[in-house]
């Protein structure tokens, strides 16, 4: 091809692909949300699970200290005397320590401040430090507190009872409490508005100074539920950033240290500590792939014109997505771009196999039809993915598909023509002669894979352990003292265990509530014998309409209550017309129709209930949030003879069910892709001889990878399914061309070439990600590894001798 047109071409393929880059930017839509990346739940404790970790109110939860700012010269010292995570200081804002320096009231103030602020964010569905709020019933709805408090259900609002209360109103108002009082008093004597905020408070809350919750430690703490669902890192991103920015905006806050937890947060750490191991592992691996490249093939060009399968590869499949889905996940595309490593083969093989003086177009001609096999093979291999139903394996198909098909084409019909014509002939190379010679030489005796196979069953009858990993805490790159800082700040505060759920199910919103009710003696008989620390019911907050209009038919009439508070406050100093808002507001509460799960979501706790509350399918859940279990037989035991109505949910049971159902679909699916392999290897062959020596090392070295792995006590994941995959469509390679016997020993040693090159790239990328602390890194580098290793060497040592002209 002349230069001209070889320019053209080149300015072509780019433009192509900068329009592709700009179709991309036009349409692709990023979902964090994992649960669009699993199965469909298949029973109601999966469905619940799923919800309830995406929108359900334990995973938006916040955990917030605020203490002392800690110097980084001397953050561990003050962090090991507090008992403080030392990992906090590591992360650059200190842990939260109040003494030397910082007063309680400074941070009882920054505390409020920052309250304050985030209870007028949208982002933010609730805020809680402890302080009372008026707020927290509107004024409309002030006079329900007769409904909604249970003081009515033992004690009548008669003589004796107010002048009790009112005589405690008069000592309160000579206490520190009296500024608070003053306001409230006229309307509410009884202080049932404070009865209702202590009973709406976390069951076990934290010690209260200066009107606010302090940690043992010092530290003032807050309760803070997004608007955002738990699974979408972006919006928990933009929260925790909110949080920051406006507690950096407050007045002496410079001095002061703002720690976060919760699984937010947690996504918000795990996922900047992949990406930060993931970019410096990426730079290291491509500075050596380069390098290699350029020692293998002393072309700069080359190597720049071998990348454009590679990036046409990713950015067809990035579109083929944005035109099939609506949305793409996050993990289709970090899968895929590992998937599509095998396609660094196709430009490889290329280069190796060129002769000296021999046309580009010549070479990739011979080349092709071991390549297309090769594709073809990995393509329907690939389809069975699809076949699977999981939306997000469906994703991982159409990206795997569409990239190698895109590769494998653009390699063999377009980068011929672009490379440089005079060429170095690798076979030439004294190191390649003497290491073909090497590989000749090798014994193949017939019974190394009867060897091979008898080693993995023997490493896998001695492993010890479970051979699935089921637990997706144990792929968590959090370090260890992180946890321990949330479990700390989880037990200061109170706030609901993220493990157990406790279910109620009746056909309507009333019957969840009256079930409730019915449940609380029992429920307040487990707190007492210290099977939980605390276990909240959907009844705490709204009572049924039956109860309400219970209560409702104990309050007095306008002319019974005035008279009985007249004769309480007789020789009391209150003035005779003080406390017309209250008698306003109970002869209100006597004609307001109940309260309902309706207008009671219009409230500030409105989100409270309505995450407790939840209608699906026809019918209602209700869903107490437990702390600090026990005793968990004696909480499956409320359960009993209820006929289902009311059960324990385990969401870690559930979770691993779950991801037993998910590895079941990856399973299946790579069974009828390994049948379709064989289908299709046997038909392009046209040999099962031959087949044979392609499939058997592939088939050989996965099974001994996973035998490896086990006996080293690692339980296999799904990352560790998925890292299999592409260990063996790289096997897959090695051994189709291994398997080719050309006759011609410089062929056979450009095969080498390529094969080395390939196999040294690959070590040098996932060998990198086997180091990485991260555990989903690390599963795939150590897999991929392993694989290359021993795919490599079982498809030499089960190839056929080379014959020698």
């Amino acid at each position: 091809m002349r230069r001209s047109a070889r320019a053209a071409l080149l300015i072509g393929w780019l433009l192509a692909l900068a329009g592709l880059g700009w179709m991309i930017s036009q349409r692709l839509h990023v979902s964090t949300d994992l649960r669009s990346f699993m199965p469909a739940p298949t029973t109601p404790d999966q469905r619940l699970l799923m919800e309830q970790v995406g929108e359900g109110p334990g995973s938006r939860l916040l955990l917030l200290a605020i203490g002392r700012s800690c110097a980084s010269g001397n953050c561990s010292l003050h962090c090991s005397d507090s008992g403080i995570p030392a990992v906090a200081c590591a992360r650059g804002t200190g842990p939260s320590m109040a003494g030397a320096g910082q007063s309680d009231a400074k941070l009882a103030a920054l505390s409020q401040g920052l309250a304050a602020a985030l209870k007028k964010d949208p982002r933010y569905s609730q805020v809680l430090n402890g302080s009372f709020d008026l707020a927290a019933l509107d004024a409309n709805l002030l006079p329900y507190r007769y409904l909604l408090s249970p003081t009515l259900d033992a004690q009548p609002l008669d003589e004796a009872y107010l002048a009790d209360q009112l005589q405690q109103r008069l000592d309160d108002l000579s206490s520190p409490a009296a500024s608070l009082l003053k306001g409230l008093l006229p309307r509410d004597p009884t202080l049932e508005v404070l009865k209702l905020a202590e009973a709406w408070a976390p069951a076990k809350s934290p010690e209260l100074r200066d009107g606010v919750w302090f940690s043992p430690q010092g530290e003032a703490l807050l309760l803070v539920q997004t608007a955002a669902a738990g699974f979408d890192p972006g919006a928990q991103q933009q929260s925790i950033d909110g949080i920051r920015q406006t507690f950096a905006a407050l007045p002496d806050s410079a001095g002061a240290a703002l720690e976060l937890s919760g699984p937010g947060y947690f996504s918000m750490v795990a996922a900047a500590q992949t990406r930060h191991q993931a970019d410096w592992i990426g730079r290291i691996s491509t500075v050596g792939f380069i390098a290699l490249l350029l020692l293998a093939y002393r072309s700069f060009s080359s190597l720049l014109l071998s990348a454009l399968p590679i990036a046409s590869a990713a950015l067809a499949g990035i579109a083929a997505l944005t035109l099939a889905f609506p949305e793409v996940h996050g993990i289709t595309l970090a899968f895929g771009f590992t998937l599509l490593g095998v396609a660094q083969e196709y430009p490889i093989r290329v280069l190796s196999h060129r002769r000296a003086g021999e046309d580009a177009l010549a070479s990739v001609r011979a080349l092709w039809p071991l390549l297309l096999t090769a594709i073809a093979s990995a393509c329907i291999a690939y389809l069975a993915f699809y076949a699977s139903g999981v939306n997000g394996l469906k994703q991982l198909a159409v990206f795997t598909i569409v990239g190698l098909l895109v590769a494998g084409f653009s390699t063999r019909y377009l980068l011929p023509h672009l490379l440089p014509r005079r060429v170095r002939d690798v076979a030439d190379m004294r190191w390649l002669i003497e290491a073909r010679r090497f590989v000749d030489r090798l014994p193949r005796p017939r019974w190394i894979p009867v060897l091979v196979a008898a080693a993995v069953v023997a490493m896998l009858a001695l492993a010890r352990g479970p051979f699935w990993q089921d637990n997706l805490a144990a792929l968590t790159p959090l370090p260890p003292d992180l946890l321990q800082h949330d479990a700390r700040l989880r037990e200061a505060l109170g706030a609901p265990d993220v493990r157990y759920l406790l279910v109620l199910e009746a056909p309507t919103a009333q019957g969840v509530l009256a079930l409730s009710e019915q449940l609380q003696p029992r429920v307040d008989a487990l707190l007492a014998q210290h099977a939980a620390d605390a276990l909240e019911l959907p009844s705490r907050y709204l009572p049924t309409v039956a109860l309400q209009r219970e209560r409702q038919q104990k309050l007095p009439d306008r002319a019974t209550l005035q008279h009985a508070l007249d004769e309480a406050s007789q020789g009391l100093p209150f003035r005779a017309d003080l406390f017309q808002p209250f008698v306003d507001d109970v002869e209100a509460a006597r004609q307001l129709p109940p309260l309902t799960p309706q207008r009671y979501a219009q409230t500030p706790l409105g989100q409270r209930l309505a995450a407790m509350l939840v209608e699906r399918d026809g019918h209602w859940l209700g869903l107490g949030t437990v702390s600090g279990v026990h005793d968990v037989a004696a909480l499956q035991a409320l359960g009993e003879n209820t006929r289902g109505a009311v059960r324990l949910l385990d969401m870690k049971a559930a979770s691993e069910s779950l991801v037993v159902d998910y590895r079941t679909r990856i399973l299946q699916a790579l069974l009828v892709a390994a049948i379709s392999l064989v289908l299709t290897i046997a038909f392009a062959l046209r040999s099962l001889r031959r087949a044979w020596h392609v499939l058997a090392p592939m088939t050989l070295a996965t099974f001994l990878v996973l035998a490896v792995e086990r006996v080293a006590g690692i339980e296999i994941s799904l990352f560790h399914l998925v890292a299999l995959i592409l260990a063996g469509g790289l096997g897959l390679h090695y051994a189709l061309f291994f398997e080719r016997d050309t006759g011609d020993p410089a062929e056979q040693r450009r095969t080498l070439h390529a094969t080395l090159v390939c196999v040294l790239s690959a070590l040098l990328v996932f060998g990198m990600l086997a180091w990485a602390t991260i555990p989903v890194l690390r599963a795939i580098g150590l897999t991929v590894s392993l694989g290359v290793a021993f795919h490599f060497c079982l498809s030499i040592l089960m190839a056929p001798h080379a014959r020698q002209d």
